[in-house]
């Protein structure tokens, strides 16, 4: 074994098929053998043709050819592992407009099967008699075993033994693998759940002997809300601490993204690809307005999470100042630098050197041929300012223990928003009901119970506060009667 298996991403791959040397679209590739001696030639074509756009095979025209970051895997020795990149192509071709990073996450996985293949000298072919000695159980137990030892987070154990069935499911039904025994015990399970309406709902699932269980019990009292990820909420003297810190960095987009999420529940992939053609509305007669809508998800070239259609509401006066960006010299400066230059449908936030700081989803399916990037840009940018400028500033003079994630600040809005309806229902100006509906409508929730989430936030908060004065002062209690009657 001369390396690791691994996951190579190439930043742009044509798929293509031999052809003959007299095609016009052909292309001579030349298979070196060494530094003196040219190796033996042959043809290729691409999959689609040009003149028609049809595609050779005779699969749809909409089945892509062509990618960007696309994901291969090799076996420890460099060499491309055929069956399981064909698998990540089948994938692909039956998907209209892929998005390439969960296949290159099922691509990290299926490396690191090959690399405990490799190690263990396993035949992912071979499915002897013994049950554990067939290389599936071999996994699982190894994946078990690594779990125990902390050396691999539950949910990264549980995906990668499920891309694991993937790939053999897909390889039998294909008849590219015929096992003389069961690569697992399958079996069928029937469970009941909720669906986002709070109907009563069934279905029976499949399962499997060799599957990772990560059972995860929600804590309510943890100060955190789920609400598509484990969300903190800050308190308002930590939102002050955040505003201050953002005014002493000094960085007008880092602060306008922010405050995009703290004041409009924005998340960070939708404030991050607003385009400059949204913040260009005229609010010169709009005196008496408090929020300008803006429409996201597809159509509107802003992206969501789902690709959920919603309506994002900005108070006036953070549209104005998102509007005075967006015409400032700094702004018009950095989109002069971009590709496709200083136009209204140019990103709204980019980088020094006009690079955007999340590629759209529509942006990630057009096929640039001259790429070269690897890896998509997420919000990278983001991170590393709350990193390096805004956590360290309130550390250092605030609260040596403070943190928070990006996904926070939306919690943070959702927070702001609940506590003002509570005080309106407390008022009896609004019931609990209409209540519950502006904000479930204004975080565009799904579900009206991740909304109840946000009304029970500061409930739980309490009990859990007079719960624990409540413990602590028995247990002194107990202390001072245990010490009497020792000392």
């Amino acid at each position: 074994m001369t390396g690791a298996a691994r996951k190579l991403v190439l930043p742009a791959f044509v798929l293509t098929e031999t052809a003959s040397a007299d095609d016009a679209e052909a292309v001579e590739v030349r298979v070196p053998q060494s530094d003196r001696t040219e190796g033996a030639a042959y043809h290729v074509c691409p999959k689609r043709i040009a003149q028609t756009g049809e595609r050779r095979d005779g699969k749809p025209t909409w089945v892509k050819h062509q990618f960007n970051r696309y994901p291969v895997v090799l076996d420890s020795d460099g060499v491309p592992w055929a069956e399981a990149n064909i698998y990540i192509l089948s994938r692909l071709e039956q998907t209209l407009a892929p998005s390439m990073d969960p296949y290159a996450a099922i691509a990290e996985d299926l490396a690191d099967y090959r690399q405990f293949l490799d190690e263990t000298g396993l035949d992912w072919t071979s499915f002897p008699r013994d049950q554990q000695q067939r290389p599936t159980y071999r996994y699982s137990g190894h994946l078990k075993y690594a779990l125990h030892a902390g050396e691999v987070a539950p949910g990264s154990a549980k995906r990668r033994m499920g891309t694991v069935l993937g790939l053999y499911r897909w390889l039998m039904s294909e008849g590219v693998l015929v096992p003389e025994n069961p690569p697992w015990r399958a079996g069928e399970r029937f469970i009941t759940f909720k669906d986002v309406h709070g109907f009563k709902q069934s279905k029976t699932v499949v399962t499997s002997d060799i599957s990772i269980k990560t059972p995860v019990q929600q804590n309510p009292y943890d100060g955190c809300i789920v609400d598509g990820g484990t969300l903190r909420p800050l308190p308002p003297e930590e939102q002050e601490w955040l505003v201050e810190a953002l005014i002493a960095a000094g960085n007008p987009e880092m602060t306008l993204i922010h405050l995009s999420s703290l004041r409009a529940g924005a998340r960070i992939q939708t404030v991050l690809t607003l385009k400059v053609r949204h913040v260009l509305t005229d609010t010169t007669a709009m005196a008496d307005a408090q929020e300008i809508r803006i429409p996201v998800g597809p159509g509107t070239g802003v992206d969501t999470k789902y690709d959920k259609r919603q309506v994002l509401h900005f108070p006036v006066s953070l549209y104005r100042q998102l509007q005075a960006y967006a015409r400032s010299t700094r702004a018009k400066k950095r989109r002069e630098r971009a590709v496709g230059g200083d136009t209204v449908d140019q990103y709204l936030f980019l980088s020094a050197k006009g690079a955007p700081l999340y590629y759209s989803k529509e942006d990630n399916r057009a096929f640039d041929p001259l790429n070269k990037l690897r890896h998509a840009k997420k919000g990278g940018a983001v991170r590393q300012f709350i990193t390096e400028h805004v956590i360290p500033y309130v550390q250092a003079k605030h609260a040596p223990r403070f943190h928070y994630k990006v996904h926070d600040l939306r919690a943070t809005f959702g927070m702001n928003l609940t506590d003002h309806q509570l005080k309106l229902v407390a008022s009896g100006d609004v019931t609990l009901h209409q209540a519950r509906e502006f904000v479930k409508t204004r975080m565009g929730h799904a579900s009206a119970a991740t909304t109840d989430r946000y009304l029970q936030y500061r409930d739980n908060l309490k009990l859990v506060r007079h719960t624990a004065d409540g413990y602590a002062d028995h247990l002194t209690e107990l202390g001072a009667r245990v010490l009497q009657g020792v000392l």
